[in-house]
């Protein structure tokens, strides 16, 4: 699978592990940064991601910031994706089974690596279940600007 991945400088250190585990695992990563522990603007980096799998150049995106709550702000500013926040790993499976989750977002400074190694392995090996499900994720994609 094509993912992208990014990050501020709070989450620069996390991402570089998820990084090496979704490599490991076989996936295509594209990094859009940030690449080191300098002061960096999430808007910045979440945006390319997120562009990414609006645009279909990858599936999904993971992003990494201080609290998880600005990249997942930023994402979901992006018609087409829908990007949540998981903690933990009944939500990541959550996302993904009823509300196609494409996008993750996580929080370095709240989330132990061990804990974000789980949250991703849960969220890229769920499926989304479709069904009824399938209706509320359709309106989520036909809201617009208010």
């Amino acid at each position: 699978m094509k993912i992208s991945i990014a990050s501020d400088h709070a989450g620069f250190t996390l991402k570089e592990r998820l990084k090496d585990k979704l490599k490991s695992e076989g996936h295509d990563v594209f990094d859009r940064g940030c690449f080191d522990e300098s002061s960096a603007d999430y808007p910045d980096f979440g945006i390319i991601a997120a562009r990414d799998v609006a645009d279909g150049v990858t599936e999904r995106a993971v992003l990494v910031c201080g609290s998880g709550i600005g990249m997942s702000m930023v994402a979901n500013k992006v018609r087409g994706v829908r990007a949540a926040l998981c903690t933990n790993a009944v939500m990541a499976e959550m996302s993904r089974l009823h509300n196609d989750a494409n996008v993750l977002t996580l929080g370095a400074r709240y989330t132990d690596e061990n804990d974000a190694l789980e949250i991703l392995d849960i969220w890229m090996k769920t499926s989304f279940e479709g069904g009824r499900h399938q209706r509320r994720v359709d309106k989520i994609g036909k809201l617009g600007d208010y």
